[in-house]
């Protein structure tokens, strides 16, 4: 059979003989048609069950026949905003429009609108008022329950509600699409599917929930932080499939939405079927004339190794959407696909990819999860290594190492992250000599975000001594290679826990290392996540105490500046910061200063501390001694 893409025309529906889609599919994005798009891997899964789909991509929003393009669909509409939060996606953390958006053709902004999922739902139910909506994606399923919404600044009620749709299907969706299709298909009515793991339901009988942990009403987390905190919480402990609990919220009017535990992860085979899938790996050839879709660039010649990631950073959504149990592909899936990549006339020779969420991630942190999933409150890799862990490299080193054999490959990069303290755990050095030797072209990027103990510990990420002896590592082991590389890391700004005093310990250490980054990620306060819990509440909900947040934009601000002092631009917001944490002794003409005087000031005197003053007297004691003076 030749491959093809899906329908985006009713032509081309009918071209191939249908008449009524079971599905239509209206995404945010343009259609891309490649297995790192999770519309493509939703329609395509669902055409390998037998179901037809045909896709609207990036509808005018403000036009009512947009929707209408093939009419009604036989079993459900499906929305998702694409690969991004609609929001994420237009608003810089500063809340001012991004200029593009790689997943439009031509990188045009402004192709969807914003809180795109309920947009498209709320036209839909314009025109179909009884058609079963599912919704599904990143945007629904950190939104799936009551949540903190940073652009607004309030807390948000279950998308469920406020967008119409019958069902979410939350996190992968490759199980729980499949079982609503079957149900949908077999006659049972989309109210009564609310027995189907991995997915939102609403319902007003109070009797049909089972088995369940109740969540404080509504009402009680938009008014109260510290309720809120403790229901997040909630959530986050039972994200796991093997032991995560069914949750309910109460709304007025005795609403209530129901999450049913999270979908089962996929087996090895089941991951290779779906990528063995017939992807045309590419965006639609009708976006060809406006320049094609960015978002492909950095994809076309990558491999997905490996979904979920058990290293659970507290900034991070992943715990929420994919969630921490490892899946991953076998050797055989991986290669089959990049073969297929290499006689690509666009082609050059390099692999840009290998990885997921976490590159170095290729099997469960141990033996205990394959058969009772994850700890709902511990981590594998904070603060420190857990005894069960099983640092192993052996198998994902045999797949680079076979990739790297294939034909026309000139080079296989590792883009995705590295967790390094995973890797520096490891007592065989063999991937860390590979990785230098191979995998690695000048520069790696690496994620400490911070060095501030204090702040790491709120990001759930390893303290600074282990950044610092992964990097001492990395540097020796360039060096015996001959080689010259180094490391990029990335860090981040106003994270919960960081106040100015941390920001100047941050810019102090990039001083020393004599590094200034070009680009600076501030903390943004994306939805679901155990950092921005504490950003908008001022706990840790995993301990219920108070953590300092950097809410103002002017301190946020400066603490951006902090981390690129050398930049002109910056040295208003860095002389205040310097002055309002009490370090005008990084004022001056010292090479240990971040700033100098304004022309015609002196240099400020520093405010000491009470030993510092002590220090200084005893000194000036020794000094007139001395000199008799």
């Amino acid at each position: 059979m030749n491959k093809r893409f899906l329908p985006v025309t009713k032509e081309e529906m009918l071209e191939r003989g249908i008449k009524q889609p079971d599905f239509v599919y209206v995404i945010g994005d343009a259609y891309v048609d490649h297995p790192s798009f999770g519309h493509a891997v939703i329609s395509r899964v669902l055409e390998s069950h037998g179901y037809s789909v045909c896709i609207i991509a990036q509808p005018d929003y403000k036009k009512e026949d947009s929707i209408d393009v093939f009419g009604e669909p036989r079993l459900a509409f499906l929305v998702s905003s694409g690969n991004m939060d609609s929001m994420v996606n237009h608003y810089f953390v500063s809340k001012k429009r991004r200029p593009n958006d790689a997943y439009t053709p031509g990188g045009v902004m402004g192709k969807r609108p914003d809180y795109a999922v309920t947009v498209y739902c709320n036209l839909i139910r314009r025109t179909y008022k009884n058609t079963p909506i599912v919704i599904g994606g990143i945007e629904a399923s950190l939104r799936r329950l009551s949540h903190y919404d940073y652009w607004s600044n309030k807390i948000k009620r279950s998308i469920l509600l406020d967008s119409g749709a019958d069902l979410i299907s939350y996190g992968m969706g490759e199980r729980s699409i499949v079982e609503i299709a079957e149900a949908l298909d077999s006659g049972i009515a989309v109210k009564d599917l609310t027995f189907v793991d991995g997915t939102v339901y609403k319902t007003r009988n109070r009797e049909n929930i089972y088995d369940a942990i109740e969540l404080p009403h509504f009402t009680e987390v938009k008014e109260k932080k510290k309720a809120y905190a403790k229901s997040f919480y909630t959530q986050y402990c039972n994200t796991d499939p093997f032991h995560g609990k069914r949750m309910f919220e109460t709304y007025d009017d005795a609403l209530f939405v129901v999450q049913n535990p999270p979908a089962k992860p996929l087996s090895q085979s089941e991951m290779d079927s779906v990528y063995a899938l017939p992807y045309m790996r590419t965006y639609h050839p009708s976006y060809e004339k406006d320049g094609g879709v960015p978002a492909i660039s950095e994809v076309q010649f990558s491999l997905v190794s490996s979904r979920g990631c058990f290293g659970g950073c507290n900034f991070c959504a992943l715990t929420f959407h994919q969630g921490r149990m490892i899946q991953a592909r076998s050797h055989e899936s991986m290669i089959s696909e990049a073969q297929s990549m290499v006689w690509d006339p666009d082609f050059k020779g390099y692999i840009h990819d290998v990885g997921g969420p976490t590159a170095n991630f290729r099997k469960p942190s141990c033996k205990k999860q394959v058969k009772s999933g994850v700890c709902d409150k511990k981590q594998c890799l904070f603060p420190t290594p857990c005894k069960n862990l099983e640092i192993d490299h052996t198998d994902y080193l045999e797949l680079l190492r076979k990739l790297r054999e294939l034909p026309n490959v000139k080079k296989v990069f590792i883009r995705s992250g590295i967790r390094y303290d995973y890797l520096i755990y490891d007592k065989d050095d063999t991937f860390l000599k590979e990785l230098c030797m191979h995998h690695v072209s000048g520069q790696l990027k690496v994620a400490p975000e911070h060095i501030s103990n204090t702040v790491l510990e709120k990001m759930g990420k390893p303290s600074r001594e282990v950044y610092d002896r992964f990097a001492a590592a990395y540097q020796k082991t360039n060096e015996s290679l001959g080689k010259k590389q180094y490391l990029v890391p990335y860090l981040m700004s106003s994270h919960p826990g960081s106040s100015l005093k941390e920001a100047v310990e941050l810019a102090q250490y990039l001083r020393d290392i004599g590094y200034m980054p070009q680009q600076v990620q501030d903390f943004y306060p994306t939805p679901s996540t155990i950092s921005t819990c504490m950003y908008y509440t001022g706990y840790d909900p995993r301990t219920m105490k108070p953590v300092y947040a950097a809410v103002n934009p002017h301190e946020k601000a400066m603490q951006r500046a902090l981390i690129q002092y050398r930049n002109p631009k910056n040295y208003e917001l860095v002389r205040e910061a310097l002055i309002k944490a009490g370090r005008e002794d990084l004022i001056g003409f010292d090479k240990k200063c971040f700033i100098r005087p304004r022309k015609g000031e002196m240099a400020p005197k520093p405010n000491l501390s009470a030993k510092q003053k002590k220090k200084k007297t005893i000194r000036n004691i020794h000094k007139k001694k001395k000199t008799g003076r």
